[in-house]
């Protein structure tokens, strides 16, 4: 085994956390040297998932940023070749002066390829273009027994399929190719629409949502009443070009967030204030509005290190969806909870799914809606609240996003998840050792 260190490490939420050894490769053969010591372990991107998926308390978590290199580019096809460890960020500043874009791209633009297949991440484009996965031709897989596995749909499909979305738990994807998008300018054309509750809001997405290849709304998670859900909705297409047009990457530098931050002061009263202001700020419609897709598709990048706002217990990032029958009920029923609730709901964002990918058995995505809310992690009744949105959403068919859960039951999951007995047969033979495991795989009981 290469040289590691003990480290303490969290998710993005900062809870839980756990010590690991610690080891970063900088290239293949040292990454082979690190599947082949006799301990369990897990790979890491940049640690952009909330909970326990990134790290492994009880053996090593490899680190893979250095693992980034691109490998090749065909300009004819458009198909970047690039190792695992590439981030959103270093390929967008890399190819929008040249007039191209990632396909899918999550809220964050620091996030690494290979973490975001593990994830098989959406974007704001779902319900037009699907999850990350449907525009990766395929990739590299390093096993637990040391081969060097190329997978896609039609070349190992189960583990192309078993991959997607697999955590991590099926292997460390060393490479991959994805095929990159023209673009004509930097700007999203945006169209903004206030909605005075959920029911206005879903209206409106089903309405016009198919005029926009872009679509999401915030949404207000501490209103109640007759303006439950009220919401601020933001779709748009990418901008045309023209005389002023721009292709810069970056429209700013990020704002430092400091490790003291007082949580106390991200509390009900000061989140209601300010979520009164935002709604309020923007018109009741507008059309047309030039905005770099920088602060459309990655707000809270402009703040980094976000998450020290809630201060040192940090915060759960909850992400449910429900299928369109009864997803309607479903999510009333779970504002409501929310709205009543001491903790609270601190920031919401409400998106649409189109179809998912079937052929994956541990990805996200059905069609329906999906509500990512971010909840202050302050003891026992925030868990008691989660167990309860549980409930309801699996009472709705629905299910919840694992590469941000940090507390969810063994069982949930298997009722969630149609495909686990599938992708878990799939585990046990690539991996009969159990040398692949992480925290949330061991609490999942993804480790059979």
């Amino acid at each position: 085994m290469m040289n590691s260190i003990e480290s303490r490490l969290s998710g993005w939420g900062r809870y839980p956390s756990g010590t690991t050894a610690v080891c970063r490769p900088e290239r293949l053969s040292e990454l082979r040297e690190c599947m082949s010591d006799d301990r369990s372990l897990v790979a890491r991107g940049l640690g952009r998932s909330y909970g326990d998926a990134a790290y492994n308390s009880a053996g090593h978590t490899v680190l893979t940023e250095r693992l980034n290199r691109f490998v090749r580019f065909d300009a004819e096809s458009q198909v970047l070749d690039c190792e695992a460890g590439v981030t959103v960020d270093e390929i967008l500043s890399c190819f929008v002066p040249r007039g191209l874009f990632l396909p899918v791209v999550p809220g964050t633009k620091y996030v690494t390829m290979g973490g975001a297949l593990a994830c098989d991440v959406h974007g704001k484009n779902h319900h037009k273009d699907g999850s990350l996965s449907r525009h990766v031709a395929d990739f590299r897989l390093l096993t637990p027994s040391g081969d060097l596995v190329l997978c896609s749909r039609e070349e190992n499909p189960d583990l192309f399929w078993g991959t997607v979305g697999g955590l991590g738990l099926t292997g460390i994807v060393t490479d991959l190719r994805i095929k990159l998008i023209p673009l004509e300018s930097s700007y999203v054309s945006v169209d903004y629409d206030r909605a005075e509750n959920i029911d206005e809001a879903l209206e409106l997405f089903h309405d016009s949502d198919e005029q926009y290849k872009y679509s999401v709304a915030w949404l207000d998670g501490m209103a109640a009443g007759r303006s439950l859900g009220r919401s601020v909705l933001m779709r748009g297409n990418p901008a045309a070009a023209g005389p002023a047009t721009d292709l810069r990457p970056h429209s700013g530098r990020s704002i430092p967030v400091p490790d003291v931050f007082p949580g106390f002061l991200l509390n009900r009263l000061s989140v209601r204030a300010f979520n009164a202001v935002y709604y309020r700020k923007h018109p009741r419609k507008a059309r047309d509005v030039p905005t770099h897709y920088e602060p459309f598709f990655f707000p809270l990048d402009r703040l980094s290190n976000w998450n020290r706002l809630y201060g040192k217990s940090g915060l759960l990032q909850y992400q449910f969806a429900v299928p369109y029958d009864g997803g309607r009920e479903a999510l009333v029923r779970v504002l409501e909870l929310f709205a009543k609730s001491k903790p609270g709901m601190f920031l919401a964002v409400l998106k649409r799914f189109g179809p998912g990918e079937s052929a994956s058995p541990l990805s996200f995505p059905i069609p329906g809606y999906t509500l990512a809310a971010d909840v202050p992690c302050r003891g026992a009744g925030t868990f008691d609240l989660l167990r309860e949105v549980d409930r309801v959403v699996g009472a709705a068919g629905g299910r919840i996003y694992l590469a941000k859960d940090a507390r969810l039951a063994a069982g949930a999951v298997r009722e969630m998840y149609q495909g686990l007995d599938a992708w878990l047969e799939l585990k046990a033979r690539i991996d009969p050792d159990r040398h692949l495991s992480s925290d949330l795989a061991e609490r999942l009981e993804l480790v059979p």
